[in-house]
């Protein structure tokens, strides 16, 4: 098919959007060229670096990431109004998309993101293309909305976590979706659970008062965010914000993909993988590949159908 005809609609789903990676490989591989993309959150990160001419730079950095490399991008800053500052963050994308502007991309790239207060979904589609990225996934609580145009914006996935149709508004004919949601269970699926008196978190004794001992600033900052590190290995509070939101995308996600169906979707099996691993990137990487090499055959169908 023609380049410009080929949508993909990459799915926000934090460190899980790494398997966006292997997905636009497995692609290459096959000799298919996209023309279209369409990011939303993590899928904007990808997205944007691959039609960038970047995603090589972007897997080389992803693949050696380790769980404390990962807490040093995450920058503290409890007086903004988020969690973390994002500014190392920036500074790593700067390194390699500095002064690229997406209208002078040679693919068709659009970050989607919503309006903080009026809830409008934003395409953003000119400008610096940092500024989009980080306006796709500025979730709320973690990073500050950014400001563009005036206008305050966050993370896109509150109102498009698959943005199929941004793909369609574009011209694309033949649109790939990749859902980052895939656990192998449904969501959906209503669970009873009866809850008695044994079975309610207590709260402890009471220890005798000691002198208090200082908590290292990496342990806690360990435990706030991957919800390790304390006695009862409660989750910290970025992961209990993200795993709020992420069964509010889930919902939507269905609710958007039923009105406004792909061509093709892809499923990368990811339900082992929480969503602040991004030291797992080779799992990631190696899962949306297998996942998108077993859809060829139905991508090759999709195709044949639109040419006839």
């Amino acid at each position: 098919m023609d380049r410009d005809k080929v949508g993909i609609a990459l799915g926000g789903g934090a460190a899980r959007g790494w398997a966006h990676i292997g997905v636009l490989r497995a692609l290459e591989e096959a000799g298919l060229k996209v023309g279209i993309i369409a990011g939303t959150s993590i899928g904007s990160v990808v997205g944007g670096c691959y039609a960038a001419g970047k995603l090589d730079q972007l897997e080389q950095f992803v693949r050696v990431l380790t769980p404390r490399s990962v807490l040093r991008f995450l920058d503290l800053d409890l007086r903004g109004s988020g969690l973390m500052s994002g500014a190392r963050l920036r500074r790593t994308l700067d390194q390699e998309l500095a002064f690229i502007n997406i209208e002078d991309l040679p693919t068709t790239f659009v970050a989607v993101a919503t309006e903080f207060g009026s809830g409008r979904e934003i395409w953003l589609n000119k400008g610096p293309l940092v500024n989009a990225i980080r306006a796709s996934y500025a979730l709320p609580g973690v990073f500050r909305p950014i400001q563009i145009n005036g206008r305050w914006l966050m993370d896109g996935a509150f109102v498009n976590p698959v943005p199929v149709a941004v793909c369609r508004a574009y011209g694309a004919s033949l649109v790939i979706a990749v859902n980052l949601h895939h656990t192998g269970m449904s969501r959906t699926a209503l669970t009873p659970l009866e809850a008695t008196a044994n079975e309610t978190t207590t709260e402890r004794p009471q220890p005798q008062p000691q002198k208090k001992r200082r908590i290292p600033v990496l342990r806690n900052l360990r435990h706030q965010v991957f919800g390790k590190g304390n006695d009862d290995n409660a989750p910290g509070i970025s992961r209990v914000l993200v795993e709020a939101f992420n069964v509010t995308q889930d919902r939507i996600a269905r609710a958007r993909l039923a009105g406004e169906p792909p061509d093709v979707t892809i499923t990368p099996h990811l339900g082992t993988m929480g969503l602040f691993d991004f030291h797992k990137a080779s799992f990631a990487i190696a899962e949306g590949y297998d996942a998108t090499r077993r859809q060829l055959d139905e991508i090759a169908r999709s195709a044949r159908l639109l040419r006839n």
